[in-house]
């Protein structure tokens, strides 16, 4: 009812509301948007009357204003309102141009998604992505905000946000990796708990990425904490320094080749989490035919 109510006035006027809720002066805003102050004040009358009641306490000239609750709260929904609407025309934009905007982070980008390829080139589909490539949590904000259309996520638990659409499509261990020099390379077979590993030293991801939550996770269920000797956000980095004994890491079983030289230990601990793979797109957003056969081919079932 509120979006209906919303969409019968001039949206103008809602962001003049949004922008004055932020600045807290009338000058401003006008200045912000070059129009005239009496141009800000009346939109804001126009709001006042349409729901009957104060957004703002001010005196005669307009300065310390205040916002009232129901103000704040009504900025919500106008914050919401605005920010679909800029999402609607970066939709309507991109399905003009057949072009589809796909998030891919780097594991996945390099491990997961080549094998799909052929049968993305048989549908005439590759030429259609324009990848982006950060990490999953970038890509999701990106997603939500409408800056792309669908995209391939890393997580440690099923998606589940407002207004978007997941698919889990596959799920790999995460593994501790050391060198084959390692002294804990003879647990490969046997497998570790993770509280052993308190006083070893861990090449990790940045922040940002996945594996960063896991490894933190596991730190605070087993009260340890180990020392991070390197951070970085190239797993080629990543695995070349364990690969020469500078220390250990915490790493998906997706990403280690035979050609690595790296040993993989499991964890025993009965709580762990595991890397998952969703394809993920917003609800709000009408696939395209180009759209709808990319998303048809990430989520088909896979052994």
């Amino acid at each position: 009812m509120l979006i209906q109510r919303c969409f019968g006035m001039n949206t103008k006027d809602l962001e003049y509301y949004h922008a004055l809720v932020t600045e807290k002066n009338f000058s401003q805003v006008a200045e912000k948007f070059g129009v005239t102050q009496p141009t800000i004040t009346n939109a804001i009358k126009r709001l006042e009357k349409e729901f009957q009641t104060n957004f703002f306490l001010r005196d005669q000239s307009h300065h310390n204003l205040t916002v009232t609750n129901n103000g704040w709260q009504f900025d919500q929904h106008v914050s919401t309102i605005l920010s679909e609407l800029e999402i609607a025309h970066k939709d309507i934009a991109n399905a003009k141009e057949e072009q589809i905007l796909f998030g891919l982070p780097p594991i996945i980008g390099n491990y997961f998604f080549p094998p799909l390829t052929p049968a993305l080139m048989n549908y005439q589909l590759m030429d259609r992505l324009e990848v982006f490539e950060h990490g999953s949590a970038q890509l999701l904000k990106m997603l939500r905000h409408g800056d792309i259309d669908i995209a391939l996520l890393g997580s440690l638990i099923p998606l589940n946000y407002p207004r978007l659409i997941s698919r889990t499509i596959q799920h790999y261990p995460i593994n501790i990796i050391v060198s084959k020099k390692h002294h804990l390379a003879k647990f490969a077979q046997r497998g570790i708990h993770f509280r052993e590993l308190a006083n070893e030293k861990f090449i990790n991801f940045d922040e940002g990425f996945v594996h960063n939550q896991a490894f933190r996770m596991m730190c605070r269920i087993n009260h340890i904490r180990p020392r991070t000797i390197y951070k970085t956000n190239d797993v080629h980095v990543l695995k070349s320094m364990v690969a020469e004994n500078i220390g250990i890491s915490y790493l998906t079983s997706l990403a280690i080749l035979p050609s690595n030289g790296l040993v993989q230990i499991p964890l025993l601990d009965p709580e762990k989490p595991e890397f998952q793979i969703s394809c993920v797109r917003r609800s709000t957003a009408t696939l395209t035919p180009y759209k709808f056969a990319l998303w048809d081919q990430l989520t088909k079932p896979r052994k």
